[in-house]
């Protein structure tokens, strides 16, 4: 469902974030306004998600009046730093900056030590990036989406998808294709998406959904034949390249994105002066500049939106990786 559409209609429905009744004095404000703001980001360094963090530092620095400090806590893929982000003191001085595994995670691994939507804050989506179907340019003759599902369903153990690993985004957003298209194909996971890529490009792999940033070099090189993009509307990025939705899928949409969170129980003070103080800096034009190099989309919804949000993308990627299988590797 386009996320546009869906935080209209969930608005309504949202649990205030507002009528938290935790006391937040203008001492404590002070103090803690007085400290660097600590950025947790459950991820390694280099990744995608690090990467946006580190193009909003200097903004967030700006708008928050502080110094920010990234902290990368990676491992088991993402419960440790999030763990810490829960953890937090209640008074904003810790912030956390996680992906669509946040909502993953808790249907791949058997044991996850809080709860994705009651042991957070949400604060804020800050971005969004559309996937690339894609294929090897030599094993596959399709050009068209609607070509290649006519491929798969002629020749169904045939071919063979990538991903960047078991319950990962793009595991799950290749399922979803595979599922509204009816047809199946066998899956090779790999750790990251640097091997998989140079496997669709050799031909060892015959398809995969990647990110628009990793892929779109790729594709403008001519080692990969983009068929369509996960979301609801074309990226500028790939204008000429359809949606799975225009290509014979309808209502078809799937992205990853980015939100930043703090630990449950933030005061009302705490949460409308951040959210207020990222929507500041998101709308600089550099952060939309940095953030479209990036292949992501730089947006802001309110607290009262992004908790609905977060419940719906929990409630889909759970049926998700029920349909997959997936475990965690």
């Amino acid at each position: 469902m386009c996320l546009s559409l869906l935080l209209g209609r969930r608005a309504a429905i949202a649990l205030s974030l507002l009528s938290i009744n935790a006391a937040f004095s203008p001492a404590q404000a002070q103090s803690t306004e007085n400290r660097p703001l600590r950025l947790i980001v459950p991820n390694q360094a280099g990744s995608g998600v690090d990467a946006v963090a580190r193009s909003m530092s200097s903004a967030l620095t700006a708008a928050f009046g502080r110094p920010i400090v990234i902290e990368n806590v990676p491992g088991s893929g993402g419960l440790i730093g999030t763990q810490q982000i829960v953890r937090a003191p209640k008074d904003g001085s810790v912030l956390g900056m996680v992906s669509s595994n946040h909502v993953i995670n808790p249907f791949i691994y058997k044991h996850v030590p809080f709860d994705a939507i009651k042991d957070i804050t949400p604060i804020s989506v800050i971005a969004s990036s559309p996937l690339v179907l894609v294929v090897n340019t030599e094993t596959v003759r399709a050009k068209t989406t609607r070509e290649f599902i006519t491929e798969l369903k002629a020749s169904p153990k045939k071919f063979s998808y990538g991903s960047a690993g078991n319950g990962t985004v793009l595991h799950l957003a290749a399922e979803y294709f595979l599922s509204e298209a009816g047809v199946q194909a066998l899956h090779i996971p790999y750790k990251g998406t640097g091997n998989m890529i140079t496997d669709i490009i050799g031909g060892q792999v015959h398809f995969g959904m990647l990110p628009l940033a990793v892929a779109a070099p790729q594709i403008k090189a001519g080692k990969l034949r983009a068929l369509a993009v996960s979301t609801s509307s074309r990226s500028p990025a790939l204008p000429d390249v359809p949606t799975v939705a225009e290509s014979g899928i309808p209502n078809f949409e799937f992205d990853s994105w980015v939100a930043i969170i703090g630990p449950a129980g933030l005061p009302p003070a705490v949460i409308a002066s951040t959210y207020q103080k990222l929507k500041e800096a998101l709308a600089t034009k550099e952060i939309h500049d940095s953030f479209a190099a990036q292949g992501f989309t730089s947006m802001t919804t309110t607290p009262e939106q992004t908790q609905p949000f977060l419940i719906s993308e929990l409630e889909k990627h759970g049926k998700l990786v029920k349909r997959s299988g997936a475990t965690a590797d």
